[in-house]
């Protein structure tokens, strides 16, 4: 049942608490990455995932929309950054035939497990896509998963699905894994409404 008393704010050094309180509610996420290791800083077996993610956000260098609860609780967010900035998921099938350059990607969107199906992983990737807006706009890129006709554990969803991406505008480019597709979508600067906005694929 989708909640409409949820609202989009973004991930910073003054919402840092909402969000850790957020991920020490779900066990640190996937196994305690705390959404660090698509960053290009993180190092594998050396960064220390809630450290590093903590120093990126109050510098500034981690971007993402949190979605918050009447009771300011963070429930879900979307993380996006600049293209050098985050790395994605199938990378070196990515690199075999990379899409036209991109400004910005989407690396990775989760929901408190308390309150999936309520319409939150949409509200975090349109917020995703305003502050994109509002940061200039541009094309963004995703790699995502189909999940049209067969079941998924939401662990390998945690991009987020190639339906939802498509509800909001993106095109699918080209298939790099099984069920995984690049998807793209361009967003001009200013755009006030979250539907509007040229589309590409």
């Amino acid at each position: 049942m989708l909640n409409t008393n949820f609202k989009v704010g973004r991930l910073e050094a003054e919402t840092w608490d909402a969000f850790a309180d957020l991920v020490e509610r779900n066990n640190g996420i996937y196994g305690g990455c705390w959404c660090a290791p698509n960053h290009v800083e993180y190092e594998r077996g050396v960064s220390d995932p809630r450290t590093i993610k903590e120093q990126l956000v109050r510098c500034g260098r981690a971007q993402a929309a949190l979605v918050f609860d009447e009771e300011g609780n963070a429930q879900g967010w979307c993380q996006y950054g600049l293209t050098d900035s985050l790395n994605l998921k199938h990378l070196r099938e990515y690199r075999k035939d990379p899409p036209p350059p991109a400004q910005w990607r989407v690396a990775c969107i989760f929901v408190d497990k308390h309150h999936r199906g309520e319409g939150i992983a949409r509200l975090a990737l349109e917020g995703a896509i305003a502050q994109i807006v509002l940061a200039g706009g541009g094309r963004i890129e995703a790699i995502s998963e189909t999940t049209l006709g067969r079941k998924s554990q939401g662990r390998f969803l945690f991009s987020g699905t190639v339906e939802l991406f498509e509800d909001l505008g993106f095109g699918r480019v080209r298939q790099v894994g099984k069920h995984a597709w690049i998807v793209t979508r361009t967003v001009r600067a200013g755009t006030k409404a979250m539907g509007l906005g040229s589309s590409d694929s």
